[in-house]
Order: C-alpha cells, then structure tokens, then sequence
C-alpha cells in the first residue's frame, strides 16, 4: 500500500513539472534582459541629462557627444548584471518576499552604481577622456532609472511567478519528517499557501512515531510513506528537492547520515524546525516559509560566487606556481632516480570533496612496491586516539605517522619534512579535485574507519595546504585535526585562505 501511495504521488508531482529545460531558459532571458534594462538605463538618463542623441544620425555608431561614455555604458552592464548574481536575485525556486526581493535589487543597483561612478572618475575612458567634465547628473539619474526598472521588472517576475504557482505548477517537491504538532503546522500552512512555491509529497515518521488518531487529525489527508531510515530512498525515488524535519526526537546521527547517503548531486535542501537548534552546524541561514520560521542548512559549504572566487584563485595560485617551481622539479627528479629505483611520481588513490575518489600525484618517496599495511594500522589507532598512535614522544608528539618508517628513502625523509613532496599536488588542483587550501586528502581506508561526525571534512574540496597544516600538523590528534578542518570549511573566507597560504611558506622552511 505504502509503494502503490508513493508511485501515485509521483505520477501527480511529474504532470505538474514543466521539462527540465524550461527554468534554465527562464534564467537566461532574465539574464539579458538585464543586462538591456541597464544598457537602457544608462543611455536613458545621458539622453535625459544632456539633452543630445546617443546614436549618430548618419551611421552605425555612437553620436559624437555620447563617445566618452562609451566605455562606461559597457562597464555597466557587467557589473550591474554581476551584482544581481552577487544579490542572488536569480534564484527563483522557493519561498520568496516582495520587501526581500526589493532590497536585494537595492543592494544591487547601489553598489554597481558607485563601482561605475569609480570606474568612471578613476579610469577616465582610458585616459583617452581626461579631460572630459563627465555629468554627475548621468549618473544619478541612471541610478533612479535603474532602481524603478530593475525593481518593477523583478517584482513583476516574482508577481507572475506567484500566479504560476497557484495554478500547482512547478511546485518544488517536498518531504516533511515527523508526525507531530509541527509537522501539521507546517502541513497546512505549505498547502493553504501554493505561492509559497512547495508541494508536500507526504510525511515520514520520525523517531518511533505510531499512527493514531492525533496523528491522522494533524495530517489530515496527507499519506505516510515511509520511516526516517527510508529517507534516502525516498527522496531518490520521488525526485524530493526539499526535507523539512519537525520531530526534535530522531536522533542527530540518522539525519546526517542520511544527508551523507543523498549526496550533494541530488542538490537536495534540508531545513529544520528551529526546536532543533542545538543539533545545527555553525552555517546555517533563518528563513521564513509563509508565517513560519525555517532553517536552512547549507548544503554547500560555499555559495556560487565564493566557489567561483575560490576556483579562480585556485587556477591563477597554481598555475603560477607550476611555472616559478619547474626547475625545482627537474632537481628533485633526479635526487629521486639517483636514490632508488622506481616512477618518480607516486599515484594514489584519495577521497575528495563528497566521497569521490581521485588519483593524487606526489613525488614518490618510498621505496617502489612498499606496502601499505604497516600505515593502514598506524592511522586506525590515530582515528582511535590509542596511546600508540603517537609516534614521538610525550614532549614531542606525531600523530598519523609511522614511527621509523623502514619504507622512507634517503631523499624521501628530505622532500618529507620540508613538504616538496606535494608539489606534484598543483596540477590536481588544475584538474579540479583539490585546492590549494583544504583539509588534507585522506585515503580510502582511512575514511572507512571514520565517525560519522569526521565525514564533515569531506564537504569541501582538499588542499595541498589548510589550517590543519600550519596549526601544529602532526603533533595533533586526528579529532583535533578533523575539528579544525570543520573550523575552516564553517568559516571560509578569502582572507583565510590567503593568511594560511602565506603562514605555509615558514612552516615549510622549518620543517613543520
């Protein structure tokens, strides 16, 4: 009975999806309408401040009056349309208020106003215009033209959209977890309101939950279709993009496991009634949904644009680096072929952000074919915290390593303790599976012998360095060391990164 509901609710959910295409479409051509309202704008407020033609009246071009602003009409388009994505004007699915909307389009506009007015003053056209008195009034006049048309059109969009779903169109798919009071609040409130842009798919009970009366009054007629340890199952089937979790009872470890089992390619939200604070990570966000507060857990640690800075940085760091460091390889290359035998990169498998495996470069330093056996026991006791585990002394102590490892070679003990044995690492990171700064790589093994809480550390991509690296390595414990990955991944910041890049360098010339 329970199968027959499910596939019946999914039938009902798929006639009122519209193709997947359709939403990315949508996105686009608000996208360049944008980037039109702000080229409108602009020449709007120049025709209006000047008095004077933006076009030539005899050829394709611009007038000659409107020559100098040539390159500012340009300039503003890219930053205007870069604001908005920054704003995150462009996200359309879910909850959503017009006093919201409006102010992101502030945010928006303002900042790209100032940033143009900068560019402008500071810039000049190049030089080419340095002596040119550019109007201040263009100026202010496109940022009222720009606020009242970038305003009315998205507050339009958000109207219509609103109009699409009362009619239960593309409703985002969603699961409540529990039975309680709560779960029939947020039942009835997500079902008396269609514009807030959900469709509950059904409840699954929560921690031992039973069916009586109660229950079935606050449900009314929404179907139970599974147990939490279902959850994953259910939401792969039923193509679920939203989980709300009500009931305060099911215990921390079986939501974050079945987050874990979902996976980040499911692109799935979590949100959780806010009784559940005490089990939240520190990134979280206070959203309302109708008249009730919601929060939403970050299901990526970083948002699109700070992804997209970090990338980037990733890309120039190590391309820079690849180049400055070539000769550094050659030198190290031929230490290792004059010390041993064997590859002089060593290839390993490792685990990367969410469980995916990689294959690593470093420069090889062990000898070839040594087994990994002696460091699979090694590292079960540092995840363990035995006593044993600690391979200096009490003064002294290395954790995660192996103590007098016969498999090291004379060249590999050098390229070891100053960490050139990573330099291989740079073109992962061109190749996207690592970064420069993150939580260190871990080995397959060594994450099948992880707590669930450790598995956190996989949420972000890892780094050739990171904040474990520069706060005492290996004379800290692994849980000390998973701490402080979380520490990193929770707080991320540009600025981080770049004040462990530059505390890698002293820790490397000291052998840290």
């Amino acid at each position: 009975m329970k199968a027959e509901t499910a596939i019946e609710t999914k039938i009902v959910r798929a006639e009122n999806r519209v193709p997947v295409w359709v939403l990315p479409m949508v996105k686009v051509s608000i996208f360049a309408l944008d980037g039109f309202l702000a080229f409108l704008c602009f020449t709007a407020a120049f025709a209006l401040r000047e008095g004077k033609p933006v076009f030539s009246a005899i050829a394709w071009a611009w007038s000659k009056d409107f020559v100098p602003y040539a390159g500012v009409v340009f300039f503003i388009i890219l930053i205007q349309l870069a604001m908005l994505i920054y704003q995150r004007v462009y996200r359309l699915q879910g909850a959503f208020s017009y006093v919201a909307e409006f102010i992101k389009v502030f945010k928006a506009v303002s900042v790209a106003s100032l940033l143009t007015i900068a560019f402008t003053f500071l810039f000049r056209g190049g030089y080419a215009f340095r002596d040119f008195p550019y109007s201040r009034g263009v100026f202010l006049i496109n940022f009222a033209l720009a606020l009242a048309a970038f305003a009315a059109f998205h507050l339009s969009l958000r109207f219509v959209q609103t109009l699409i779903r009362k009619r239960d169109i593309n409703l985002i798919p969603t699961l409540i977890v529990g039975t309680n009071a709560e779960a029939g609040q947020t039942l009835r409130e997500l079902n008396e309101r269609p514009d807030l842009g959900y469709r509950v798919i059904g409840v699954v009970e929560g921690n031992l939950s039973r069916q009586n009366a109660e229950t079935r009054r606050l449900l009314g007629e929404t179907s139970i279709i599974g147990r939490v340890e279902e959850l994953p199952v259910l939401i792969r089937e039923l193509a679920i993009q939203e989980v709300i979790i009500t009931d305060d009872k099911i215990p921390s470890e079986k939501l974050f496991e079945a987050m874990m089992q979902v996976g980040r390619k499911q692109k799935v939200e979590f949100r959780f009634a806010p009784s559940l604070f005490n089990i939240l990570p520190q990134k979280t966000s206070v959203e309302q949904l109708g008249v009730l507060p919601m929060v939403r857990l970050f299901r990526e640690p970083l948002s699109d644009a700070e992804r997209l800075v970090k990338r980037l940085s990733d890309i120039v760091i190590s391309a820079i680096a690849l180049t400055v460091f070539s000769p550094l390889w050659l030198i190290i290359s031929l230490l290792i072929k004059l010390d041993s035998r064997g590859a002089i990169l060593f290839k390993q498998e490792r685990v990367g952000m969410d469980g995916r495996i990689f294959l690593c470069y470093k420069f090889r330093t062990m000898k070839a074919g040594a087994d990994d056996a002696i460091h699979r026991e090694a590292y079960l006791k540092n995840i363990e915290g035995a006593a044993e585990a600690n391979a200096g002394d009490d003064e002294k102590p290395v954790f995660g390593k192996v103590k007098n490892d016969p498999r090291i070679t004379k060249t590999g003990k050098f390229l070891r303790r100053t960490s050139l044995d990573e330099l291989p690492q740079f073109l992962n990171v061109l190749k996207g599976d690592m970064s420069i700064v993150g939580p260190r790589p871990p080995i397959p093994y060594e994450v099948e012998n992880y707590d669930l809480w450790h598995r956190k550390r996989l949420d972000m991509k890892p780094g050739i360095t990171g904040l474990w690296q520069v706060s005492g390595r290996n004379r800290l414990t692994f849980d000390e060391m998973v701490r402080i990955d979380i520490f990193y991944i929770e707080n991320w910041s540009l600025w981080l990164d770049l004040k462990i890049i530059l505390l890698t360098l002293p820790a490397m010339l000291r052998g840290d």
